[in-house]
């Protein structure tokens, strides 16, 4: 079986496509299952306005637009509907009463900002410093530990922020890969990091000191294609390197995640 669960839509603000481009390139491609999972809005209690989410408002729409899509194409290819969400305690009851209101199959854990993205800098850019990756790693294993979310996106998402691996950032992964495997928590190999680190020529997530650690500790992995395009999801050959590379490993690939019930 083939699938993606990390697909954006045009609402996130970078990212380009119809909702039923995607569907036709996963098609096209051979997807079993095409997970939506666009940057979830946030009720802020603040007058902030976010540059790289859907706003409130488009969030019904999305819905709907996807829901039409899965019954139209339902004969061809399997649509689930989730969002990508950080971990922000404040903000978590919002985000479970829309998840339940809106019967969401699926929250995948991006963990860019802590504790929002109104007072915090994002956790891919930056510089080296040990404080704020201690942050990203302490609210990383509390967000695992909600047990709100199916997986955790682009786990080694600080790597291109902190710039260096050293001792802190090796520490910092074998936390994180330590509560994954006792929460028994899927960790996925982002491919548009891969796109991101191709482009730029340099080494920032996925890193494969990360992933030889996550091997070291036997923990599961998936392939997210975190498309902002739907031409991304044409790319096959990064597809199908990325599982080979994590099986080499020897890491378990897995290709399903946990749905919501209601």
């Amino acid at each position: 079986m083939k699938t993606n669960y990390h697909t954006h839509t045009i609402r996130c603000q970078h990212a380009s496509g119809s909702d039923e481009a995607y569907v036709i390139s996963a098609i096209k491609s051979g997807f079993d299952i095409l997970g939506f999972s666009d940057h979830t809005p946030w009720r802020y209690e603040s007058d902030f306005v976010a540059n790289m989410r859907m706003r409130e408002v488009e969030l019904e729409g999305y819905v709907d637009s996807l829901r039409e899509l899965k019954q139209r194409y339902s004969e061809i290819i399997d649509i689930k509907i989730g969002l990508e969400c950080e971990y922000f305690p404040k903000y978590i009851d919002w985000l479970k009463e829309i998840t339940e209101k809106y019967q969401l199959d699926y929250l995948i854990f991006g963990n860019h900002y802590y504790p929002s993205d109104e007072v915090s800098p994002y956790f891919g850019y930056g510089k080296k410093d040990a404080f704020r990756l201690q942050e990203y790693v302490r609210s990383t294993i509390e967000g695992m530990e909600s047990g709100l979310y199916a997986y955790l996106a682009h786990p080694d998402l600080f790597l291109r922020g902190y710039g260096e691996f050293d001792e802190v950032a090796e520490k910092a992964c074998h936390s994180i890969c330590k509560r994954a495997k006792e929460l028994d928590f899927i960790l996925e190999y982002n491919l548009a990091g891969l796109r991101y680190g191709r482009t730029a020529n340099k080494i920032g997530y996925p890193h494969p000191k990360f992933w030889e650690i996550a091997a070291k500790y036997k923990c599961k992995a998936i392939v997210g294609i975190d498309a902002h395009n739907n031409e991304h999801l044409e790319m096959e050959d990064d597809f199908e390197e990325a599982i080979i590379y994590l099986k080499a490993l020897g890491l378990e690939v897995v290709n399903e995640i946990p749905m919501r019930n209601y």
